[in-house]
């Protein structure tokens, strides 16, 4: 009996060491994972992100592909969402805390937002860290795969989707955090 125990023990742990890193990167990401994040869903193979434009408020021309190095947080809103705006400043102070990282929050106004409506928002709400770019068409957010209001997703810096979120979260609590810091250092550790 000891000697079948023994061994049921041995295949554990060896079956257990023999999970690939990135399904080990996913179970430690998952535990990271409190409160609203717990809607955050990490895939299990990284995803195409959409190749098509959005612009600042100068008009000019990005597409995802131009923060390729950037660990990104992607979101779409609209200035008539309100789970969207309550979500805002705490994308703001995210932001601001890894300004100094290879990290950006991306906000793309998706739809019908009227650029002096956006502007007013970020003032009265005090979003200082936040960049301004607009998508009129709303066709990035539907190839992206958005079908609600707000819609967020993790691009990493080889530019790929790795997990999305569908609806409002904490984005700057202690888990929000916790997951930026175990995926700018994993990605700085691998160099992406």
């Amino acid at each position: 009996m000891l000697k079948i125990l023994s061994s049921a023990l041995l295949y554990t742990a060896l079956s257990l060491t023999a999970i690939p890193a990135a399904a080990q990167d996913l179970i430690a990401l998952n535990a990271l994972r409190e409160g609203d994040l717990r809607k955050l869903n990490f895939h299990d193979t990284p995803q195409e992100v959409s190749q098509l434009s959005f612009a600042d408020l100068d008009g000019n021309v990005e597409t995802l592909a131009d923060y390729e190095g950037k660990l990104v947080i992607l979101n779409f809103w609209a200035t008539w969402c309100f789970p969207c705006r309550e979500e805002m400043p705490a994308f703001d102070q995210l932001s601001a805390a890894y300004a100094d990282q290879d990290f950006v929050v991306l906000p793309i106004a998706s739809g019908h937002n009227p650029v002096p409506a956006i502007k007013k928002f970020y003032a009265n709400a005090g979003i200082e860290h936040l960049p301004i770019r607009i998508e009129p068409t709303g066709k990035l957010a539907a190839e992206m795969g958005v079908r609600a209001f707000p819609g967020s997703f993790i691009i990493s810096p080889n530019g790929k989707e790795i997990a999305s979120l569908v609806g409002d979260a904490e984005w700057f609590s202690d888990s929000a955090q916790a997951i930026v810091e175990e995926l700018l250092g994993s990605y700085t550790e691998t160099d992406g």
